[in-house]
């Protein structure tokens, strides 16, 4: 008997999942035909309207099967072995961009892309720039490396994510993220350990998230499905 509840145990969470996963497509279905038809999303591509739809379904399936949510928190508090201000970037304004004017203040580097699933984190990103304004600086690193999916130039990527997502944080002149020959340098510095002191993770996905504190430690990665409004960013901007 006693075994008998046990295997009814696994096959009750599989048929609760199931479900789960069915209301999801189904709102996710209702949503996408509402938002496809939005006037919000009339300076979007079609591809990019049924993305941003579906991205509440993207993200609850994540959560239901745990995708691409990897977090990994900093151990210590330790300088790292190469200064974060030493680092510096282009903007895709073609004004550079200086991280020793950032001391003092947290920041979050994210890859970004406008034709991915997580595009729609622009919103949160932006959402969460204003509430933490004056003691966080989020920076948007455009990248192509994930499939081909910002093939934009930096004109059209900044004007893509003013007009549908109001986003005023900066955005860096799109590069290659990934490890390998050409890497941003300030990306090189984010996942290699002997530069950042502990972390040789680099982005798994587009809107990959790195939260460098006031002191330029890197403190925390966060894969691309860990919402930017999540408790887990909020906890750690916060903090």
């Amino acid at each position: 008997m006693a075994s008998s509840r046990h295997k009814m145990r696994p096959m009750k969470a599989k048929r609760t999942r199931q479900v789960a996963l069915a209301l999801v497509l189904l709102l996710a279905a209702s949503y996408t035909y509402i938002e496809f038809n939005s006037a919000q999303t009339r300076n979007m591509t079609a591809r990019q309207k049924i993305l941003k739809a579906i991205y509440p379904a993207i993200m609850g399936i994540g959560k239901l099967f745990g995708s691409k949510s990897k977090i990994i928190i900093n151990p210590t508090v330790q300088p790292p072995p190469v200064s974060f201000y030493s680092l510096s970037a282009q903007g895709g304004d073609g004004k550079p961009i200086d991280f020793s004017a950032y001391r003092g203040k947290k920041l979050l580097l994210v890859n970004t892309a406008s034709e991915c699933g997580y595009t729609a984190q622009y919103d949160e990103l932006q959402k969460l720039y204003e509430k933490y304004r004056g003691t966080l600086v989020i920076i948007a690193f455009p990248a192509n490396d994930f499939q081909q999916q910002e093939k934009g130039t930096d004109q059209e990527i900044a004007s893509f994510c003013k007009l549908n997502y109001g986003v005023n944080f900066p955005l860096a002149k799109k590069s290659m993220v990934i490890k390998g020959p050409g890497q941003n340098p300030v990306f090189e510095w984010l996942s290699h350990r002997e530069k950042n002191g502990w972390l040789d993770q680099q982005p798994t996905w587009n809107f990959s998230k790195y939260l460098v504190s006031e002191q330029g430690v890197l403190t925390s990665y966060f894969d691309p499905s860990v919402s930017p409004l999540g408790p887990e960013i909020s906890h750690a901007v916060g903090h």
